[in-house]
């Protein structure tokens, strides 16, 4: 998950991490701009030399040198850190494992970890034997497949293949080898089928394919391998922090500044394949409702042309292939595993992000009980947006559907953050303000243990210590707060600022929180510095939030009180399930005591809880959507991985004839996907106002109506 913005960060990556700028200079022409809190990711452009160097072995020291005094956790080279890297470095080099063998790899190990040695005397030659082994192995590859898609070659129908790398092992001799490429080939060339190209035609762009492979490979010299030792060093100490080659860097610029005129997602490599980590709300992926993340893209045709295969391709080549102009169209040719594997093109427009399809949003729902009819409203805020330059915040305009909403006379809210992955952290705080006041919202601590709290009004919390400083926002305004029913919806990819969002409004006990059992839980700041000599830049863990309630969101992230079963399948989406999470921490809760107690609200009791969460289990089993939603969901999990080229072909003919579904259909088949989760909130907000005693009115509004006598 990423967050975008500017803000404060140290001048230089290998510099003293405690040394901070008020202001930096920024784009061209110099503009300065304020510094700006957010969520994780701050940025700092800074003047770059006009001679670009590469990144040599003589350097490499130095770098790793400035990851270690920058991160928050990871201070010393130690061995496991060694070991982590060079993992990391092996499965850059081959991550469908289709290339080495399990023997390569065994030698690779101890001459990678030799590099550590090696480097200080600006020695990097080991790399040469690395390469040597790649180049070998390329070639061999494209040797089998020419071999394999011979003129006498047929499709297997029966074929599986195991597409969960972590879970295959490498081959361990030839026969090994030919077996897995002739699977993986067998796969590629239905993929070919399926977009209408005929199998004399499909043979020919697989085996072209398998030779420019092997060019790529030959043509990333030892040089260039330096550059793949920094990025898995930097990986190995926890899954946020990275080394960004100058191209990398571009490439993260374009995105933070949502100027991309692409298909608006954030995309990463994972194990050979491009898979989709983040839809950015206001981006045609996200407008189309066709994709969702953790989908994989296999191949990418522009308009009028046919597909291209981009499994194992590089990263950046993909994300190349993707951007274009403005009104252009790119068709995406998508492997999605649910329910059912499926396969799928979807063909979205570029353009760029619309402010107004990213912006919050409410809609209302009715229930009607013993003849009584009560009013919701639905607030669904797709990220913690704003932008000085265009006056745009979340905060205000949540600020304003509250207002509407109060209007409307609702008996509660449901806060929808389950697609939110984030944004900018002032946003967090003073959106908690609109449904708490003033109080403790959120703290970060760094390596000194240096404590900051992030406050709306005044704070009253306490940490151990005297360590701590306390930033305070303006206190809100008690005619803007909102004190009814309040219920949270959550998902596994819920991250970073909804986190805390949810997590805040749980510790006050303000808030019911429904969905997945907990969310993502990237609870770590990250700070981008751009390296000197157009080296690129360096993106470092440095600190890590925490909740009033003394426990931060990371890994962990935020346990639902009432767990609905998950809208599709996310055993694989979590901080949990990346290499090398941070462990989760706590410190002296900081919550606002005084607040707390004397609040204009019905906080949510245990016995409240309780019931609600009985209500919920006995709606959940009898509803059939919910039911079909578990079903599904045990059988992705229990295929593990596999794919069967015949269940794929059964597939694409279930889905109408082998028709394929118009955007319409399938846009409306992912509101009904989705739909079942707000229909649950609601159902739990009905529970609260029916059960709950009737909301105190705030001492102010008292006043109002006393004076005014209405």
């Amino acid at each position: 998950m990423c967050d975008k913005g500017i803000g404060n960060i140290p001048r230089d990556a290998l510099a003293n991490n405690r040394r901070r700028r008020e202001k930096a200079p920024v784009g061209k022409g110099g503009k300065w701009v304020k510094r700006t809190l957010l969520i994780p990711l701050l940025i700092l452009l800074l003047p770059l030399s006009s001679v670009a160097e590469k990144l040599t072995c003589n350097r490499l020291p130095l770098l790793m040198e400035g990851f270690l005094s920058n991160h928050y956790a990871m201070k010393d080279m130690t061995g496991a850190i060694k070991a982590h890297a060079v993992d990391q470095m092996i499965k850059s080099l081959d991550p469908s494992k289709t290339l080495l063998y399990e023997s390569d790899v065994e030698r690779m190990k101890p001459v990678l970890e030799g590099v550590f040695t090696d480097m200080k005397a600006g020695n990097c030659t080991a790399l040469q034997n690395v390469y040597d082994v790649l180049v070998l192995r390329a070639r061999e590859n494209e040797t089998i497949i020419k071999k394999i898609l011979g003129p006498d070659y047929q499709i297997d129908e029966t074929m599986e293949l195991n597409i969960d790398v972590k879970r295959r092992p490498y081959a361990k001799k030839p026969e090994d080898k030919q077996g897995l490429l002739k699977k993986v080939v067998q796969f590629q060339i239905e993929n070919a089928l399926q977009a209408g190209i005929d199998l004399p035609e499909a043979r020919k762009r697989q085996i072209h394919r398998y030779e420019l492979q092997t060019m790529r490979v030959v043509e990333r010299n030892p040089e260039e391998l330096i550059t793949s030792f920094a990025r898995a060093f930097a990986s190995a100490l926890d899954p946020h922090t990275s080394y960004l080659s100058p191209e990398n860097l571009e490439d993260l610029r374009i995105q933070m500044q949502l100027s991309l005129e692409g298909i608006g997602a954030v995309l990463s490599s994972d194990n050979g394949f491009t898979v989709i980590e983040e839809l950015i709300p206001g981006g045609g992926a996200e407008r189309s409702g066709l994709l969702k993340p953790k989908d994989k893209i296999i191949a990418v045709a522009q308009e009028g042309e046919k597909p291209v295969d981009v499994i194992d391709m590089d990263l950046h080549d993909v994300i190349k292939m993707i951007r274009g102009k403005k009104g252009t169209q790119v068709t995406l040719t998508i492997l999605r595993q649910a329910e059912h594997t499926s396969r799928f093109d979807a063909t979205i427009t570029r353009d760029k992000i619309d402010i107004k399809e990213r912006e919050a949003k409410i809609s209302y729902e009715k229930r009607t009980v013993d003849n009584r009819q009560y009013h919701f409203g639905v607030i669904d805020l797709p990220s913690f947006y704003g932008d000085e330059k265009e006056n745009k915040s979340c905060y205000e305009d949540v600020k304003s559907l509250l207002a509407e909403a109060r209007q409307h006379h609702v008996d509660g809210i449901v806060l929808d953050l389950s697609r939110n992955a984030g944004g900018l952290l002032r946003e967090v705080v003073r959106l908690a303000g609109l449904f708490l006041g003033n109080g403790s919202i959120v703290a970060t601590k760094d390596s000194n243990d240096q404590m900051t709290i992030l406050a709306n009004g005044s704070s009253t919390g306490k940490t151990e210590g005297g360590n701590y400083k306390v930033i305070t926002f303006p206190a809100e305004d008690p005619h803007a707060l909102y004190t009814g029913p309040l219920v949270v919806l959550t998902s596994r990819l819920s991250a970073s600022a909804s986190e805390i969002m949810a997590g805040v409004l749980k510790d006050y006990r303000r808030a019911v929180i429904v969905g997945s059992d907990h969310t993502f839980g990237k609870g770590s700041v990250q700070v981008l510095t751009t390296l000197p000599w157009d080296m690129g830049g360096m993106k470092v863990t440095t600190g890590l939030y925490f909740l009033p309630g003394g426990k931060s969101t990371q890994k962990i992230g935020v346990e639902a009180d009432i767990t609905l079963p998950t809208w599709f399948s996310l055993e694989d989406i979590g901080e949990a399930s990346l290499d090398y999470p941070l462990p989760a921490q706590e410190i002296t809760p900081f919550i606002d005591e005084e607040e707390k107690a004397a609040t204009p609200w019905n906080p949510v009791e245990p016995r409240l809880l309780m019931e609600l969460i009985a209500r919920s289990k006995a709606r959940i089993a009898k509803d059939a959507r919910f039911a079909e939603i578990i079903r599904n969901n045990e059988d992705a999990a229990n295929k593990k991985g596999i794919i069967r080229l015949a269940d794929l072909r059964k597939e694409m003919k279930k889905e109408g004839g082998g028709r394929k579904n118009t955007r319409t259909e399938l846009k409306q088949k992912a509101r009904e996907q989705y739909a079942p989760f707000v229909n649950e909130s609601v159902n739990v907000l009905l529970d609260m106002v029916m059960l709950e005693p009737t909301t105190p009115e705030p001492a102010w509004l008292q006043a109002e109506t006393a004076i005014t006598g209405s």
